[in-house]
């Protein structure tokens, strides 16, 4: 559906989705200057309406500004609610968001919901509007599907016409981006954003999925709150979802990207959000994930999913504990921890900041001080990750938390034993051998050969129980960020035992994996 205003489910009244309160979500990258209407009204096609019809020039106003906009005045003008649903990406617009879920059974089923209006848009996409009336709707159903359905066919058309020129200007972004030029990108797109969330495909059908992926979901405006970068890079198709330091609700653009993967048989990955200004690290840490994940799926780099600390824990307690951690820094100290913690090394993190490395280690000596914290402890990196990775807090905490190795996860983040119900939880397909190895491997920092010879074993053989690990838990253990939780994970269920001695052996340095035990 290849429409210039297509949001994210969501929104009530007649706003669109993802643009301030009251007004409705503005297109980038076309040649309608910000803050201005996409351009005047759009006229309904044929005379089976007269424009002079209250409810049509209403439909007609709110076709102008977005298609969440027009979705939403056609829930208003039935009195009830109304959605776009999209083959590939669901319900693309929905008023309220609730009623997405029935519009997509409807839109599948249309002979089982004989109390609704299922209207098919006639585009090439195959595109259903829904409408569920009320008891006091301003016009009929069926009238308000169809001029909206004309409407919407209208600015489809109409976005085809700039669909090149934006589809260039995603492109040369994203290679601003790239070559570490942020503040460059940020002002060709005229947006707020700081942060963005990088994923990578590839497979036979990049080109057909990236045409799926632009219809579903045209990326001139938003998808559920967050803009997006969408275009070829070689044989990638890439999708940056550029937003803001509290990252917001990605669920909208990673279920459709997740979506398109499937249809179009593609391999993915996804990074977890970083600066801007780290780009690069990034687009690696997907680059990494997508290797490793198989096809017609998504891959995420970095965090532990279901099980990970951002969502165990809750978003207050998180934020609160966060902003009492990094109340010191400032916002390139920030920046500097962050950037060395993400990439793993003094001599990564100083071009991604585009410092020397001396500077990168003063700056660190600088953040010690400040923290009063020991950052060569793997355990205080692990929590210092998780700070950084929290939503941002509304306002500046009142004290400063101190950060200490023990316990890995601190009472005021999460209760003990909530702490030991989710290590153990997450860690249960580990038995003591895999443990032991994981355990000692992210005390070294994810370094394997100091590791194979703390535990004794051929760095062949370490390489191995890691891939293991991977395996059996599910995790791509070359993210930061997934190797911090798991840290914290590890060390908060280590017992006496879970040490490079314990390991059973046969034969000085071979494993004898008979003997190993849960």
């Amino acid at each position: 559906m290849a429409e210039s205003g297509v949001t994210g489910s969501g929104g009530t009244g007649s706003g669109a989705t993802g643009g301030p309160a009251g007004r409705p979500a503005q297109l980038w990258g076309s040649a309608v200057p910000p803050g201005k209407a996409p351009g005047p009204a759009v006229p309904v096609p044929g005379a089976a309406q007269e424009v002079s019809c209250p409810w049509v020039r209403r439909l007609t106003r709110s076709a102008a500004h977005s298609g969440a906009s027009l979705v939403a005045e056609a829930a208003a003008l039935a009195d009830g609610w109304a959605a776009l649903v999209d083959p590939v990406a669901g319900a693309v617009h929905s008023t309220p968001r609730g009623a997405g879920s029935e519009a997509e059974r409807a839109a599948a089923h249309p002979g089982a919901a004989a109390h609704l209006t299922v209207h098919q848009v006639a585009d090439s996409d195959g595109t259903v509007l829904v409408i569920g009336p009320g008891r006091a709707p301003v016009a009929p159903a069926a009238l308000i599907a169809q001029a909206t359905a004309d409407l919407l066919r209208v600015r489809a058309r109409r976005a085809d016409d700039v669909r090149g020129a934006e589809q260039r200007l995603h492109t040369a972004v994203l290679r601003l981006l790239k070559e570490g030029r942020p503040e460059l990108a940020a002002d060709v797109l005229g947006a707020a954003a700081t942060h963005a969330t990088v994923h990578r495909l590839t497979g036979r059908a990049v080109h057909a999925a990236h045409q799926t992926l632009w219809r579903a979901a045209q990326p001139g405006t938003t998808l559920g709150g967050t803009r997006m970068l969408v275009c070829l890079d070689g044989t990638e198709l890439v999708v940056v979802a550029l937003h803001g330091a509290a990252h917001g609700d990605h669920a909208a653009v990673r279920s459709l990207i997740a979506r398109i993967a499937d249809r179009h048989e593609l391999s993915g990955g996804a990074a977890d959000p970083a600066p801007l200004d780290m780009f690069a690290t990034a687009w690696a840490e997907a680059g990494t994930a997508r290797t490793g994940a198989t096809v017609g799926c998504l891959s995420a780099a970095g965090g532990l999913g279901a099980h990970g600390l951002l969502r165990v824990v809750p978003a207050e307690r998180l934020r609160a504990w966060a902003a009492t951690v990094l109340r010191p820094l400032d916002r390139d100290r920030r920046r500097t921890l962050e950037a060395w913690l993400r990439s793993g090394s003094v001599q990564t993190a100083a071009p991604a900041l585009d410092v020397s490395e001396g500077t990168v280690r003063a700056r660190l000596r600088g953040i010690a001080t400040l923290l009063g914290a020991d950052l060569d402890h793997p355990t205080v990196q692990a929590q210092l990750l998780l700070s950084l990775r929290a939503p941002a807090a509304p306002r500046p905490a009142a004290a400063t938390a101190r950060l200490r190795p023990d316990p890995p996860l601190p009472a005021d983040l999460i209760p003990a034993e909530d702490a030991e119900r989710w290590a153990a939880a997450l860690l249960e397909p580990l038995d003591t051998r895999l443990r032991i190895a994981l355990r000692c491997w992210l005390r070294q920092r994810g370094r394997t050969a100091p590791a194979a010879v703390e535990l004794g074993l051929h760095r062949s053989t370490l390489t191995a129980w890691l891939g293991e690990c991977g395996k059996a838990l599910d995790l791509e253990l070359s993210s930061a960020t997934t190797r911090a939780e798991l840290h914290l994970a590890v060390e908060t269920t280590a017992t006496p035992d879970d040490v490079p001695a314990a390991l059973p052996r046969r034969g000085g340095r071979t494993y004898r994996a008979g003997r190993s035990g849960g």
